[in-house]
């Protein structure tokens, strides 16, 4: 215990191990993907080995005032992955099905893509298992206080840096930055971002990710030579990422034909007002049931979703991962998959996709603007000086088409599929910061 009562383990990854090795478990997937560029690059074994695991995880216990009175107890991780090349960065989720194998996939998928942006820093993730739903304003507001007590002295602009992911928004990263500097002493806007702009946020930070996708989709467009004008995309899931891809999209000209959230999915091929829907699920709890103009409700089975199979030009999974695999990936036939969310294509249907002539925008490729966005805060807090939307667009901009054009330059050159060429322009960066500190 330390001294706030809360339990504190440092864990050897090695000994608690892979809580399975099927390939839908997150982390197998990504150790999976890790190994296919490490034989490619023919690295060293003590290199592969440092890859494929995280470099420290926390594990903590946090008791929390419930509002009746009584005292609840929640697990919580911090996973630092890699931070060879800078601070670890990562965002904090709050969600009942999390583990900790998701959460050290999550802080791989950001190490590689810190990496891919050339931006200088390292991977990590936290989570904490609670159903969000269930608790009020008040009580998220001591869990996420009780977290950050517990982690507080592992975190910080030149240790870890979090950040909002599932569940969590400005308003708890406020708390948050707040809680921090109680239990240390001083403000350091700078050891967490997606903050309020009242606290340092960034001007551009909420569409930062959707606008990463519209980015990518725009140069893989040109390079297949699709007119995007009338192009016909798919989304599944209509949150922040895939709410903000549609309407970005839709100003290049894209028709939006088909959509899915938790509350159903549906297929319209006159198309769906991306904009329109976007205003009636914040104004509906984030739900888009109900909206008028959605078309025809289609099965929206977990495990095999229809929306994944609609016929489109550009298809957009920004919802959960292993969405598709070798169950469902011949169905799948869009001219672009640009993954919004983390890890929604199983390592099986890459080849499948590859030779069916899919152009893949791979997640830590197509999502990454989200992240760039949360650097630039960083930046901005350790200078106390705030750019303007306009400025920080064009550094977003340009980063995002710099990586894009490594990672189609090394899928060409190499012959292989965009998310193997991905992982060895982000690996090789990793590896030469690496060997620079003598790790192997």
């Amino acid at each position: 215990m330390n001294k706030n009562g809360f339990r504190h383990e440092m864990v050897d990854h090695h000994a608690v191990g892979v809580s399975s090795f099927a390939t839908d478990n997150p982390f197998r997937v990504v150790q999976k993907q890790v190994e296919q560029a490490v034989e490619l690059l023919q690295l060293d074994p003590a290199l592969h080995e440092l890859l494929r695991w995280p470099q420290r995880e926390i594990h903590v216990t946090l008791p929390v005032r419930m509002d009746d009175g009584t005292t609840k107890v929640f697990q919580g991780f911090r996973v630092q992955y890699n931070n060879a090349r800078g601070p670890c960065k990562g965002g904090i989720r709050f969600a009942a099905d999390e583990t900790i194998d998701l959460v050290r996939a999550l802080a791989a998928w950001m190490t590689w893509k810190c990496a891919l942006l050339d931006i200088p820093l390292g991977g990590g993730k936290g989570g904490v298992v609670c159903d969000p739903t269930k608790l009020s304003r008040g009580e998220k507001e001591r869990l996420a206080r009780a977290y950050i007590r517990a982690i507080g002295h592992d975190i910080g602009l030149l240790k870890d840096v979090p950040a909002p992911d599932m569940n969590t928004n400005p308003e708890i990263m406020g708390w948050m930055v707040d809680e921090y500097a109680a239990l240390h002493g001083h403000n350091e806007f700078g050891m967490i971002t997606g903050k309020p702009l009242s606290l340092g946020g960034s001007l551009g930070r909420e569409d930062a990710t959707g606008r990463g996708v519209m980015i990518t989709v725009r140069e893989a467009a040109k390079k297949i030579g699709l007119n995007l004008e009338g192009a016909r995309m798919v989304v599944q899931g209509y949150g922040n990422v895939g709410s903000f891809s549609a309407v970005l999209l839709e100003e290049l000209g894209c028709k939006l034909v088909g959509v899915a959230d938790v509350s159903g999915a549906w297929s319209n091929p006159n198309g769906i007002n991306a904009r329109e829907l976007q205003a009636y699920a914040r104004k509906n709890g984030g739900l888009i049931r109900g909206f008028p103009g959605l078309g025809q409700e289609i099965q929206n089975d977990e495990k095999e979703p229809a929306v994944l199979e609609l016929p489109c030009e550009i298809l957009v999974p920004a919802a959960k991962e292993g969405q598709i695999g070798a169950h469902n990936v011949p169905r799948i036939k869009p001219r672009i998959l640009a993954e919004g969310a983390n890890g929604p294509t199983l390592p099986e249907a890459d080849p499948i996709l590859y030779q069916n002539g899919v152009y893949v925008i791979p997640d830590f490729l197509c999502n990454a603007g989200g992240v760039t966005v949360s650097y630039f805060e960083m930046v901005q807090n350790t200078y106390n000086y705030y750019w303007d939307l306009d400025a920080i667009r064009r550094r977003l901009e340009q980063k995002m088409v710099t990586a894009f054009e490594a990672v189609h330059k090394e899928a060409q050159e190499r012959k292989v599929h965009n998310r193997l060429a991905a992982y060895l322009v982000a690996i090789t960066r990793v590896v030469q910061a690496m060997q620079a500190r003598g790790w192997a």
